[in-house]
């Protein structure tokens, strides 16, 4: 806990931002007062579009880049020299020596933030040279030095490659890494650890605590997982609708919540080990009013009965996917990285399948295989009785309109040039599917399924919040009616309130139709909360796959036990500090073409229940 002194490093007074003109503004944060200590951590919660970001970029003076303005109050930081200065004030030039120096940011959309024309040495050495003056050499030493404390495989040879050869992940801890490289006075975390699986968010959070007391660094976090919060929070501020509507020590807002929203959060969070003795995923209890229609059913109720002795809808063998690294001058193959490595899945109609495992393991790389968005080296691929591997293009697109896909980053899959109705309606009228007239009509009964309203739809992506754009993305896969939805990090973007009401939505769309979902996350709460059957994944290859009550409560393989050991735990008691630190080498994918990886061969430890020698 930090000790507050007298003055506090940061004071914002009376904060309200405002987008649009002068005729019609929309106030995003209203009158917002807060202050951050020396070497304190105070975290931010509320759903997406309560200003949690918003009041992050006012902050950094970003604000006015996306249209924004700050039209009243205060940002007064105490300067490294013990100078006060009002940030709202400050000219471009000295808001730019600023940012990355004295405050820095962890951005909610590293691929976004991340300049796709730059490598990733080159990003990570420019704020090194331009704020702390080192040399060349000494910078990417830094850079290296930074890479390898937030756990990057082949550290070094990641520093030659461009943000689109990372996953979601790996992308996020090269933002971290640039955030920490200078050793700000602030670090203004935004949904930091959102694309991180449980073992490497446990130990990036760790890895700012211990920064933290190094260098006495104030954190002001911003994220929607309770959990986390309970873990490295001082103090936390609930906002809503642009508004601070709670304030309070960590400890006495979990035991003590007063506001009725802070108590719908906290209702609204899973908790790893909730479904002990259930054998069907169940349905979140949602406190108060219910957004969408289709939540009105007893959420209690669960899924129907698989059917394992019909053939399954999608049917997966010997799925292999690699990527060529040429080195050198005549540009040869000298390594391979293994994304996914001979796996086998089925999936059955009306089941879900929960995906898990570390970020860079393969799990997306596998989603966008079985949909051939990337190319496979072998596969064999059944769905719905046809064979995927003999399809013509022109087959396989009429296909895609029955296997739907979420992607990672919402902000990279919408075009910035379209309205999100007309996103939305997009598929149905490539597929013929429905008339304009009906697709919109429909897009915006979509709009409203997830929790954003008719008014929505002709709004731009860059309009919305990270939140609210992955709502957008599940409405625009429901639109063509598909019989299989692959979820990449569907839900990990939302706010627990939210993220509840779409599981439930997804839940009663999968009891209706007959929906299978691939459900990909690292969020092990909620997968064991939505799932029938698990496969862990590890290196490109599955280490342990079963049902969800086999595999959450009698895990067979280390590596499981270590994903379910690192969750978040929603409750104060339990501090990131008291984790232990994972040191050693980082396993990576990347090997020689003469040295490709073993296959693991799983056995049947119980009925159905299959683990990988270890």
């Amino acid at each position: 806990m930090a000790v507050q002194a007298k003055s506090p490093l940061l004071s914002v007074r009376d904060l309200t931002v405002e987008f649009g003109n002068d005729a019609a503004p929309v106030t995003a944060v209203k009158s917002l007062n807060l202050d951050v200590y020396k070497g304190e951590t105070v975290a931010i919660v509320g759903e997406s579009g309560s200003g949690k970001s918003v009041t992050a970029l006012s902050m950094m003076r970003l604000i006015e880049f996306g249209k924004g303005a700050i039209s009243k109050g205060e940002i007064n930081l105490r300067r490294r020299n013990g100078q006060l200065e009002d940030i709202c004030k400050l000219d471009d030039d000295k808001v730019r020596n600023l940012r990355g120096d004295e405050i820095a940011m962890i951005f909610q959309e590293p691929m976004t933030s991340l300049n796709p024309v730059f490598t990733i040495g080159e990003q990570l050495i420019e704020p090194i040279i331009t704020h702390q003056k080192k040399r060349r050499a000494e910078a990417t030493e830094i850079a290296l030095e930074m890479l390898e404390k937030v756990r990057i495989p082949d550290a070094r040879n990641l520093l030659k490659r461009y943000p689109h050869h990372l996953s979601g992940g790996m992308r996020q801890r090269v933002m971290i890494a640039m955030a920490l490289s200078c050793r700000p006075q602030l670090l203004l975390a935004d949904e930091p650890t959102t694309a991180l699986d449980v073992t490497i968010q446990a130990q990036i959070l760790r890895l700012i605590r211990d920064l933290q007391v190094e260098n006495n660094m104030s954190v002001l976090f911003i994220t929607h997982d309770m959990g986390v919060v309970s873990e490295i929070a001082d103090r936390v501020i609930v906002m809503y609708r642009g508004e601070k509507v709670e304030e309070g020590d960590v400890k006495s807002l979990f035991e003590n919540p007063q506001h009725p929203y802070t108590k719908s959060l906290l209702q609204a969070v899973p908790r790893l080990g909730s479904m002990k003795g259930i054998d069907h995923p169940a349905r979140f209890v949602i406190p108060g009013e219910k957004v969408a229609a289709a939540l009105v059913r007893d959420p209690e109720v669960g899924t129907s009965q698989i059917d394992y002795s019909k053939p399954p809808l999608l049917s997966v063998r010997e799925l292999t996917t690699r990527f060529d690294i040429k080195e050198g001058i005549l540009g040869r193959t000298t390594k391979r990285v293994h994304a996914v490595e001979g796996i086998d899945l089925d999936i059955w109609p009306g089941e879900t399948l929960g995906l898990v495992g570390e970020s860079g393991c393969g799990k997306s790389t596998t989603g966008r295989s079985i949909l051939k968005l990337v190319q496979s080296q072998s596969s064999r691929l059944h769905f719905d009785g046809q064979d995927m591997s003999a399809m013509s293009h022109n087959d396989l697109q009429k296909l895609r309109r029955q296997i739907q896909f979420v992607f990672q980053d919402p902000y990279a899959s919408l075009n910035p040039r379209l309205t999100v109705g007309y996103s939305i309606c997009e598929p149905m009228l490539i597929h013929r599917l429905e008339t304009p007239k009906n697709a919109m009509d429909r897009a915006v009964w979509l709009l409203e399924q997830v929790g954003l309203s008719a008014e929505h739809a002709k709004r731009y992506p860059h309009a919305f919040s990270g939140g609210q754009r992955q709502r957008i993305a599940i409405a625009r896969a429901l639109g063509t009616n598909p019989k299989m939805i692959i979820a990449d990090e569907a839900v990990s973007a939302l706010d627990v309130s939210v993220q509840a009401q779409v599981i439930n939505l997804m839940m009663d769309l999968q009891q209706k139709f007959g929906l299978a979902w691939l459900f990909i996350s690292h969020d092990m709460a909620v997968v064991e909360r939505v799932s029938h059957r698990i496969a862990v994944m590890y290196l490109g290859q599955i280490v342990e796959t079963g049902t969800r009550r086999n595999v959450f409560e009698h895990p067979g393989h280390a590596y499981t036990r270590r994903l379910m050991d690192a969750a978040p735990v929603p409750d104060p008691a339990f501090r990131i500090e008291n984790r232990p630190l994972i040191t050693g080498e980082v396993p990576s994918p990347v090997r020689s073409i003469h040295n490709p990886p073993s296959r693991l061969a799983l056995q049947e430890i119980s009925q159905g229940h299959f683990v990988a020698a270890e």
